[in-house]
C-alpha cells in the first residue's frame, strides 16, 4: 500500500539487528526472552480458551519465535509468519525447515485468511517517518489484520503513558484510549485493552467470535 516506502527503512533496521544479534530476542529489538514471552502471553489471550486446531497469522514474525512459543503448548495449529525483512524470513525458514505446520511469507499481502492474526512490535519503530504517515500505516495495517482474521486479531503498541524522559524520537507511542476507540468503532463490539503487565506498552485484543 501507500506505506511501503516508509517501511523500507524499517526493514533495513531489523535486518541489521538480525546481523548484529542473530535469531535472539535482541535480533528483533526486544531486550530479552522474558519480556518477549510476556508479550506473547498477552497476545495469545485472544484464543486461550480454544483447544481445537486453529490457524494463526504472525505479522512481523521475525525469526519465528512465536511459532516456537506456540509449539511448546499442547495445541494443534497451522502457522503463517510474514515479515518485511527478507533476512528475517530467510532465517525463519532455515530455523523451521522441519516443521510441517508452518510457513513464512514476505509481507502482509501474502498472508492467508486465518482464524487469528497477531502482531508483536510492528508499530514501535517509526524511525524518521512523520507521525501522520505512521498513523496512516497503523490504521491500514489494522484493517488488513481485520480482513485476514475470521475470529479475531491482537497487537501491541508502545504507550503514550511512558516516562517522558525515556521516550525516543525514533519510536512510536500510541494513545491506548484512541486505539481502543478505533478498534471498537471499526472492527468489533468485543475489544479488550490490556495495560497491566508491567511494560511500557499495551495490548489490544479484538474478538469477532464472542
Amino acid at each position: 500500500g501507500q506505506q511501503r516506502e516508509v517501511l523500507a527503512d524499517v526493514a533495513q533496521y531489523y535486518s541489521a539487528k538480525l546481523v548484529a544479534h542473530g535469531a535472539t530476542p535482541s535480533g528483533v529489538d526486544w531486550n530479552g526472552r522474558e519480556s518477549q514471552e510476556l508479550r506473547f502471553r498477552q497476545l495469545l489471550r485472544l484464543f486461550e480458551s480454544r483447544a481445537d486446531c486453529l490457524s494463526v497469522n504472525d505479522l512481523g514474525c521475525g525469526y519465528g519465535a512465536l511459532f516456537d512459543y506456540l509449539a511448546e503448548r499442547a495445541i494443534e495449529f497451522e502457522y503463517c509468519g510474514a515479515d518485511i525483512s527478507v533476512a528475517m524470513i530467510e532465517r525463519a525458514r532455515l530455523l523451521h525447515a522441519g516443521a510441517a505446520n508452518c510457513r513464512f511469507v514476505s509481507g502482509v499481502d501474502e498472508l492467508p485468511v486465518a482464524d487469528y492474526t497477531v502482531a508483536s512490535g510492528i508499530f514501535n519503530v517509526k524511525l524518521a517517518a512523520p507521525e501522520s504517515r505512521w498513523n496512516a500505516y497503523v490504521a491500514e495495517t489494522l484493517r488488513s489484520m481485520d480482513r485476514l482474521s475470521r475470529s479475531g486479531f491482537a497487537f501491541n503498541c508502545l504507550t503514550l503513558y511512558s516516562d517522558r524522559d525515556k521516550m525516543l524520537d525514533r519510536l512510536y507511542y500510541a494513545d491506548p484510549a484512541a486505539v481502543f476507540d478505533f478498534c471498537k468503532r471499526n472492527f468489533s463490539r468485543n475489544v479488550a485493552l490490556l495495560h497491566d503487565y508491567g511494560l511500557y506498552e499495551f495490548t489490544i485484543l479484538v474478538r469477532k467470535d464472542v
